[in-house]
């Protein structure tokens, strides 16, 4: 048997450098989400020659566009991911997929390649999530899975401050092709880390397979060829060939596991409170830089400094927050942030509004919206994240009372891809919904509206979430 590893093995496959890669992944794609958002409405109007007015729409289309691809991506992602030897494989298409999207927007000489840009763009970015957290929670105990995706979460902000920020500021004061420099030193640095990367299982989950196969059995090898060992007992006359009943009992497996999945009450919650997140952060997104030119006239440099207020927080804080999950459960800190979020949305839809003249004045007016802002991004991560966690919560229960249901690589696939259709459907529906009300009645009556669905959310938060998760019982010797 050839027993040879690759080079730097040991340090390339450590837990350490597996989790680190993922996070800078999650960095790249949520920094190159984030980086078109304050910049959008120069491509738009000065290098498409647009109509100003027509930009609101134009940018709901877009972020709407990119919520819809990465629901329909999602689910194929993971399929696909089930059948490939190495998760690292989908990582590397998913980059070569966000690379050559970036430079079609970047050098976008009409809308609908700015459109197939970010197309293909929200399909690498679903293969990243969707592989990414899988891989995270595979390499992570159940005991530090909370710390460990707030620290995830923690770099997925960073991208979401470092985009937008440095995009108007660099757009600003220095121009378009300086601004665009940028996101390709982030994708070559993500290039290297997935390179360097090796899967820590991969060795050994073909030693135990080698070892674990008996006689007159057949498998599915590591590339998905079938193997079939020596049979025991001469030919016989069938007429089902073994691979196809190993082909349809995976696919019974498959229904199943949905099935008993999206019948837990806390599965339903988690993806609810994934859907709300992301609508209400892309909604933000989505009406923030017209508003704000509208209310105070402020332009790129300005705008991408309220997107560094409300994401700066985050960053800070993603962190004890999952540690605050780890140590008193999931419900309260995620009940506790939804509720003080409802007060702080209003507030954001105030200044500017002729309903509240208190707030219309310039100074008082900027000071509250500013302030409601940070405040708003300090409490985001006591809501973000949640249904990743809840979901790897419940998945490690049920591997516990039915491991051959939920085996835990094919597991995670299929559960972070439920994650990522939940993620899409807010990146999809926030952009639309915000975009019409804002568009319709005005920023106030948008606000309220988000308000409304943190209240509804914070009920079901208290009625089904988790409050510890029960610790994990120790493995049996055999």
């Amino acid at each position: 048997m050839d027993d040879t590893k690759p080079w730097g093995y040991r340090w390339r496959s450590s837990r350490l450098l597996v989790v680190s890669s993922i996070t800078v992944a999650l960095f790249a794609e949520t920094f190159l989400y984030g980086f078109l958002t304050p910049i959008l409405s120069y491509m738009l109007e000065e290098r498409l020659g647009l109509d100003p007015s027509r930009t609101q729409t134009y940018t709901t289309a877009l972020l709407t566009t990119h919520g819809f691809i990465g629901l329909i991506s999602a689910p194929i992602v993971a399929h696909l991911a089930e059948k490939t030897s190495s998760q690292k494989k989908p990582l590397l298409i998913a980059l070569a997929g966000c690379f050559i999207g970036t430079l079609m927007i970047a050098l976008a000489p009409s809308v609908w390649v700015l459109f197939v840009g970010r197309i293909l763009q929200s399909m690498a970015g679903a293969g990243t999530w969707v592989v990414g957290f899988a891989l995270l929670a595979n390499n992570v105990d159940k005991k530090h899975l909370g710390q460990s995706m707030g620290m995830a979460m923690s770099f997925v902000t960073a991208g979401m401050v470092g985009g937008p920020t440095v995009s108007g500021a660099l757009l600003q004061l220095f121009g378009y092709w300086a601004a665009w420099s940028l996101p390709l030193v982030v994708l070559v640095l993500d290039i290297i880390a997935r390179l360097v990367m090796i899967e820590p299982s991969r060795v050994s989950a073909k030693k135990i397979e080698s070892l674990s196969k008996p006689a007159g059995t057949s498998f599915l090898s590591t590339d998905g060829t079938p193997e079939e060992s020596t049979a025991l007992l001469p030919d016989a006359p069938s007429t089902v060939k073994p691979d196809d009943c190993g082909a349809e009992h995976k696919r019974d497996l498959k229904h199943e596991y949905y099935r008993v999945m999206l019948s837990e009450p806390r599965v339903l919650t988690a993806l609810a409170n994934v859907v709300v997140v992301s609508s209400l952060m892309s909604g933000i997104n989505n009406t923030l830089p017209v508003h704000l030119r509208q209310a105070f006239g402020w332009k790129s440099l300005l705008i991408s400094m309220m997107f560094f207020c409300l994401q700066v927080p985050n960053i800070v804080l993603s962190g004890p927050s999952g540690w605050l999950r780890d140590r008193i459960g999931i419900r309260g800190p995620t009940v506790f942030g939804w509720v003080t979020m409802i007060p702080l949305i209003l507030l954001l839809g105030m200044p500017g509004d002729p309903h509240f003249p208190w707030a219309a004045g310039d100074a008082a007016g900027k000071s509250i919206f500013t302030s409601s802002l940070i405040a708003l991004g300090s409490i985001l991560p006591l809501v973000r994240g949640v249904g990743a966690v809840q979901l790897a919560y419940v998945v490690k229960d049920m591997e516990a009372k039915d491991p051959h249901l939920f085996e835990a690589n094919r597991s995670n696939l299929r559960v972070f891809s439920m994650t990522e259709v939940g993620y899409s459907l807010g990146m999809m529906f926030g952009p639309m919904l915000t975009g019409s009300l804002f568009e319709g009645v005005g920023f106030f009556y948008m606000t309220v509206a988000l308000a409304i669905t943190c209240l509804i959310q914070a009920v079901v938060s208290w009625i089904w979430l988790d409050t510890l998760p029960e610790p994990e019982a120790p493995e049996a010797s055999v």
